[in-house]
């Protein structure tokens, strides 16, 4: 009876243990047909009028006791047309999208290694499609005038107080190109509202920074923003036309509801735009228009429309997350 009681004992111990650690495996799977302009009429899974990028990835936290966990996170690009991966660094290889571990607690969390930037994360507290390839957004001033990601980012975020909360990142010189870089935001995201202010620099270099701001009416969304591209990018983070300069400007948009169906309206205009010498160039009113229909909770069709700096853009797929 005794090595029985003992064995029950041990055995419940170990089942305890075991639920203190965990490991998830998650994804996307997203594939669409679109045309860009002066392009070919194609199939992609991570392209600028796909909703989302093609992926896979495993998380893990482990429970230290007394508040405290650790945890990791790994995440692949796929290309959902071929089986292969979908990186835009290292060459297409290894962990491209996500590669950090993170130590937190009811003090906030520290995290170290490559992740979404400050600045994405305050991005999103507003932005009316989730940050989606095809945000007018993101296309017309990056994220916050910036990559969505940073390599060997240092940072730390503070607990949830009521919906305030804020992030500061840091990346070393060494690790940088011999420039140190900062990204910070600050958010409330409480019920109907969302809103956030973000910047980021890099050192020698002018300062991002972005202020928006969400209201969900219930069937009905509006959000608005002001953002400050000081080094002119696309919506990968990549230089316009390889050349730095300025873009700033406003945006306006609205998603109405209804069911499990959704449009999205979503338009940007530009306030100033030149090159860094001060040259004057050619400022825009870009534009998106978005189709949604939910077939569950974790898999919803699409259709786009962009309008980007004067080219036509459209698409239209399905998403699949898991």
């Amino acid at each position: 009876m005794k090595k029985t009681l003992i064995a029950l004992a041990v055995l419940a111990a170990s089942g305890a243990a075991m639920a203190q650690s965990s490991v998830t495996l998650y994804g996307v799977v997203d594939l669409g047909i679109g045309k860009m302009d002066g392009e070919k009429v194609n199939m992609t899974s991570s392209g600028t009028l796909n909703n989302g990028n093609s992926r896979i990835g495993l998380r893990g936290v482990e429970d230290l006791g007394g508040g405290l966990k650790a945890g990791f996170n790994f995440e692949q690009g796929i290309n959902a047309e071929n089986g292969g991966s979908a990186n835009s660094v290292n060459g297409g290889l290894g962990w491209g999208r996500a590669a950090n571990v993170w130590l937190g607690g009811n003090w906030g969390t520290f995290k170290m290694g490559r992740t979404l930037t400050p600045s994405y994360y305050g991005l999103t507290a507003y932005e009316l499609t989730g940050a989606a390839n095809y945000s007018v957004v993101a296309n017309t001033y990056g994220f916050v005038g910036a990559n969505a990601r940073n390599n060997s980012q240092f940072s730390y975020t503070t607990p949830n107080l009521s919906g305030f909360s804020a992030e500061l990142g840091y990346i070393l010189k060494a690790d940088n190109n011999n420039a140190a870089k900062w990204d910070v935001n600050a958010m409330y995201v409480n019920g109907p509202i969302g809103a956030a202010l973000s910047a980021n620099k890099v050192k020698g270099g002018k300062t991002n920074y972005a202020l928006g701001g969400k209201y969900n009416f219930g069937n009905f969304a509006l959000a608005a923003s002001y953002q400050a591209a000081a080094n002119s990018v696309n919506g990968d983070g990549s230089v316009a036309n390889a050349v730095v300069g300025k873009r700033h400007g406003v945006t306006l948009g609205g998603t109405v509801a209804f069911g499990a169906a959704s449009v999205t309206l979503d338009v940007t205009r530009d306030l100033k735009r030149e090159l860094a010498d001060g040259a004057k160039i050619k400022k825009y009113t870009n534009a998106l228009l978005e189709a949604k229909y939910a077939l569950s909770k974790r898999t919803f069709v699409y259709g786009d429309y962009l309008r980007l700096d004067g080219t036509n853009n459209y698409g239209f797929g399905l998403r699949h997350n898991f």
